[in-house]
């Protein structure tokens, strides 16, 4: 084994020298608690975790685009609290207890709005948070039917704008997360994942929280994920966290179409059989999402990863389409997509049989 592979997983991801933080944050007990685990850092006093002149919006940080994704911290409290209505993996987006990754996917959305850097954040008043989860949780009562995302329980995704096994290697934010849905009756945590984090196998979940192992070809993935657990890696852990009582779906996402994807995808999914266990594949169900790419990220990437955008930008292969939100992005021409995810979704069943397709799109 290697000097790399024996090193911790926090130092392997994360060196921090500087922390941009509001002025308030050490009133909070998380805060105090960050602050001191990176005790050699330099601190910086910003007016707002959104406002850090010379980091956002800043082209020249674009450079930096890795480093700052190790070197960086950011904290701040998160004021606007809502679980918003989602429907498609989770019944809900819980407010997010940080924004932005130490890992660095070419693909990601959230730099999207975040500008030419894109460190994490993590939200310390995590006491305010956790209470509204419950709150809100206790409102709903039980669960009236059941619906594409889980049969029982009201679910809610905590990583909407992060991953939470690399957050939980800077805070305890996760782990009170998963604490707090493993005693929560009728609701359950969900966050999708590609960091293998072992830390978690010590915590007691009681099929409270559902992990989703983000999933692509590997020699995609070697491409497009960069600082990320290797997919065999993620797939290994899959046995470990079903056995210490979480539930484990996978999230084949994005799916990035070029020539040869189809026996790729079916080298993963063979793997996939192979490697997991009974138990593991009785609770098995996956979800299917299709690329979608943005110009101003293309722009981004092409100052620090242009090989990637040779796989996410293919106009001979996209279509524009105005999002929810607003935002013109790029997906691949409807009248084909439709098509090839048929042809992704045969060779899931033929492949992996007994996984269920949550949903796919």
């Amino acid at each position: 084994m290697s000097v790399a592979a024996r090193r911790d997983p926090a130092d392997r991801m994360l060196s921090i020298r500087t922390i941009y933080h509001e002025p308030d944050v050490e009133s909070w007990p998380r805060g105090r608690e960050v602050l001191e685990r990176f005790p050699d850092a330099e601190r910086v006093v910003v007016p707002s975790h959104q406002d850090i002149p010379g980091l956002y919006g800043n082209a020249g940080s674009v450079e930096s685009w890795v480093r700052n994704k190790r070197e960086v911290l950011v904290l701040g409290e998160k004021r606007s609290l809502q679980a918003r209505p989602n429907g498609r993996s989770a019944d809900f987006i819980a407010p997010s207890t940080s924004n932005g990754c130490a890992m660095a996917c070419s693909y990601c959305y959230v730099p999207r709005r975040k500008g030419y850097a894109n460190p994490v954040t993590v939200f310390v008043n995590i006491e305010r948070i956790l209470g509204y989860l419950e709150r809100h949780a206790g409102r709903q009562g039980p669960k009236p039917e059941p619906n594409q995302c889980d049969p029982v329980d009201w679910v809610y995704d905590l990583g909407e704008n992060g991953d939470c096994s690399v957050d939980a290697l800077i805070s305890d934010n996760v782990r009170d997360l998963v604490e707090l849905y493993a005693r929560l009756p009728h609701a359950k945590a969900s966050f999708a994942t590609k960091f293998v984090n072992r830390d978690l196998l010590g915590w007691d979940p009681r099929g409270g929280t559902r992990v989703r192992f983000s999933l692509m070809p590997r020699q995609m993935s070697r491409r497009l994920d960069l600082r990320t657990s290797p997919v065999a890696e993620r797939i290994a852990a899959v046995d470990d966290l079903v056995e210490a009582g979480y539930e484990v779906h996978l999230n084949f996402s994005p799916v990035v179409l070029h020539e040869g994807w189809h026996d790729e995808w079916r080298e993963l999914l063979r793997e996939i059989a192979d490697v997991l266990g009974p138990a593991a594949r009785a609770q098995l169900a996956c979800e299917v999402i299709m690329l979608t790419h943005n110009a101003a990220l293309h722009d981004v990437n092409l100052g620090w990863h242009p090989r990637g955008e040779e796989l996410l930008w293919r106009p001979d292969l996209q279509e524009s389409k105005t999002s929810h939100s607003g935002q013109e992005n790029v997906r691949y021409r409807a009248r084909w997509k439709r098509r090839w995810l048929d042809q992704l979704l045969e060779l899931i069943g033929t492949e992996l049989p007994g996984c269920r397709v949550r949903y796919a799109f």
